[in-house]
């Protein structure tokens, strides 16, 4: 476990772009060319490439790719009345902060007879993929269903891979039934991603792919938006990280916790604490020692701290400014004063506020939504919201004297573009909007 005190000050240009250095991403050639190989087979074989990859992949022979409304039911009745109530509580939790998101149509006259409308309609059709590697994802289903639920897409689909015999956890199914979702398939992996891009002929294609996934999913989706016209994704994905900013006055404890609940994702997450005090960042690595002995998955992050940071600042003040340089995706400030560095922090793909403000909850039953930005694209990209379930278009209505007015701008800027077509355009309906006139004026 690598947890030695960085002092940032005391680093080169050169040596803090290493210390800010992410985990690689696996992409090596042959990872690019075993998933180009899994998404030809699906293009070219439908179904049949989705039972035989499903067999390889997940060690199981299905019999039907869709779950069907029995499966549904006795999900709901499996549960737990305590873990229903929790799935519940987040769905409304999450449904109320991305449902004051709802665009209104935009209307402006520009000018007197000059109408522009920014309009707003939900994306048709999505998919969500909803991993199920080490355990089932119920949160990731709310975070992707709700907002597909809110826009009012005409089609949501589900893809996630299934158990050994062939099955979907309880959870999984009853949070997709609050979500109403009602195209629900068993196939995971790079193959569930091309099936929902090129279509087969049990899944229909969809028009974007949304969700997180493994090297093999993330590959797949960036190979599918380059292979497939009019279909997107919903961004790059990268390993999970978190950074936490915090002062002398900050739990020690609670410090080690976050950095420890991203690590417990993967071996290649990374977790960042910046700090302006020596003696806190002893307490964390004492506390990071405790804790991770403790975790379930204590070997998964004890290798993703062998990719951590524990750095010294200055100041608070340059610790925002290092902040800012990394781009997290999650950011964590426990300071005195936190809020007041609010106005400072720009880059981040979601921010937690004080000493009672786990990333957990931004995870589970805050309302925010959990699908971040990672790899530094915090500074270009933003949290998953509801507007990525929708587009957005203009529409203009021009009067005839609208036109009038504008037309002298127009043509000017069309001559000095040299667009005589789109000039004739122009003065053409001008052109006859006066002998129009003057044959009325003759009656």
């Amino acid at each position: 476990m690598k947890n030695e005190l960085i002092q940032w000050q005391t680093l080169s240009d050169r040596d803090q772009q290493a210390a800010l250095a992410r985990p690689a991403i696996a992409e090596s050639g042959l990872l690019s060319q075993q998933v180009e190989n899994i998404l030809t087979n699906v293009r070219n074989n439908g179904d049949k490439a989705l039972f035989d990859l499903t067999e390889k992949f997940d060690g199981v022979k299905l019999s039907t790719l869709k779950v069907n409304q029995e499966q549904i039911s006795k999900a709901k009745a499996a549960l737990s009345e305590k873990r229903f109530n929790a799935i519940k509580t987040a769905y409304g939790q999450i449904k109320r902060f991305h449902q004051a998101q709802v665009a209104e149509d935009i209307t402006v006259e520009t000018t007197p007879g000059v109408r522009c409308t920014l309009k707003t309609e939900a994306i048709e059709s999505v998919g969500l993929y909803i991993p199920a590697g080490s355990a089932p994802l119920p949160s990731t289903v709310l975070m992707l269903g709700v907002p597909s639920q809110l826009a009012k897409c005409s089609r949501t689909v589900l893809v996630c891979p299934p158990d050994i015999n062939g099955n979907l956890a309880d959870e999984v199914l009853v949070a997709a039934d609050l979500c109403e979702i009602d195209e629900i398939y068993t196939v995971g992996g790079a193959q569930g991603c091309a099936a929902m891009a090129f279509g087969t002929e049990t899944i229909k294609a969809v028009n974007k792919i949304f969700g997180p996934g493994n090297k093999y999913v993330t590959e797949a989706k960036k190979q599918l938006s380059q292979q497939v016209n009019g279909f997107a994704i919903d961004m790059p994905a990268g390993p999970s990280e978190v950074l936490v900013i915090a002062d002398k006055y900050a739990n020690a404890n609670y410090v080690a916790a976050d950095l420890l609940s991203q690590a417990e994702h993967g071996p290649d997450s990374q977790v960042i604490l910046l700090s302006d005090s020596v003696s806190l960042i002893e307490k964390v690595q004492n506390a990071l020692l405790e804790q991770v002995a403790i975790l379930s998955r204590k070997e998964i992050a004890i290798e993703a701290l062998t990719q951590s940071r524990l750095i010294l600042t200055q100041d608070l003040n340059q610790a925002v400014e290092v902040s800012n340089i990394y781009g997290p995706e999650h950011l964590i400030v426990q300071t005195e004063n936190a809020s007041e560095l609010l106005k400072n922090l720009r880059n981040a793909g979601s921010i937690f506020v004080g000493a009672y403000t786990p990333e957990s909850a931004g995870d589970y039953a805050s309302g925010t939504n959990h699908v971040l930005p990672t790899y530094g694209y915090s500074k270009v990209i933003s949290s998953l919201s509801l507007a990525d379930f929708s587009r957005r278009f203009t529409v203009q209505e021009i009067s005839k004297s609208g036109l009038q007015n504008i037309a002298e701008c127009i043509t000017e800027l069309t001559d000095a573009e040299g667009l005589d077509g789109h000039k004739r355009a122009v003065t053409i309906r001008l052109e006859e909007s006066r002998l129009e006139e003057s044959s009325l004026e003759g009656r």
